[in-house]
């Protein structure tokens, strides 16, 4: 069986060597490279099944790096953990808002960025386009998009349209972190008038609604949110 190829665009030998020890103890097979130009290239020849970019990279930096990978037909599949220092919030935004899938920031251990890299695998290779999913079913939650009905533990729960559509949009890809730009897109469209705390309104009324289960809607501070995945 073929391994899973990672691609680690980071420019700090230090970082490089404990990212490409980790994985490859892991049994992945990686490639590590030192800039982002070197990154856009080695993407489209590599083809890697993830990729690990560092926001702060000489010449193009990892945001130029994200979008123009999310441009390319060849590469916009390939999902994208971005590395960033703790003081980098408003990139790790930018960064989500481009296409990216996750972040870990430095300094990070081991553990937890091989559980990240495992979860972004298990996303890409559930994923299914949202036009063939009707029926969701994630913790002790279902959720119906054909009926636009929601239960919990086989009770029905009572949502407005804007929660439906921000529960589907969280429940269908677990442990992704969404800004809350991204869920008012997904949810009304790029032209509807919207600030922060109307998202973060919404999330509170649909915690109060689903009850218990409403501890699954994670906050990812400074950031947005994400659906808690299952262990």
């Amino acid at each position: 069986m073929e391994k899973i190829k990672i691609l680690v665009v980071e420019d700090e030998a230090p970082i490089q060597e404990l990212l490409q020890f980790n994985l490859e103890r892991s049994k992945y097979r990686v490639k590590v490279v030192d800039s982002g130009e070197e990154g856009i290239t080695t993407a489209r020849e590599f083809q890697p099944d993830l990729i690990l970019l560092d926001i702060m990279l000489p010449g193009a930096d990892g945001l130029e790096v994200c979008k123009k990978l999310k441009a390319d037909p060849k590469t916009e599949p390939i999902p994208i953990i971005m590395l960033t220092a703790l003081c980098e919030e408003a990139d790790v935004v930018t960064g989500l808002e481009l296409g990216a899938d996750d972040y870990i920031t430095k300094p990070f251990s081991p553990r937890v960025l091989l559980a990240r890299v495992k979860a972004a695998l298990r996303r890409i290779s559930t994923r299914k386009p949202v036009v063939n999913e009707e029926l969701i079913k994630v913790h002790n939650i279902t959720v119906d998009i054909g009926r636009h009905k929601v239960e919990v533990e086989g009770g029905d729960v009572s949502l407005t349209f804007t929660e439906f559509k921000v529960l589907q949009l969280l429940a269908q890809q677990p442990g992704r972190v969404f800004t809350r730009y991204q869920i008012v897109d997904a949810v009304h469209g790029e032209d509807y008038p919207v600030t922060d705390r109307s998202v973060d309104v919404q999330i509170v009324g649909l915690r109060k609604k689903l009850g218990a289960a409403g501890k699954y809607i994670e906050t990812v501070r400074g950031i947005g949110y994400r659906f808690k995945e299952e262990e």
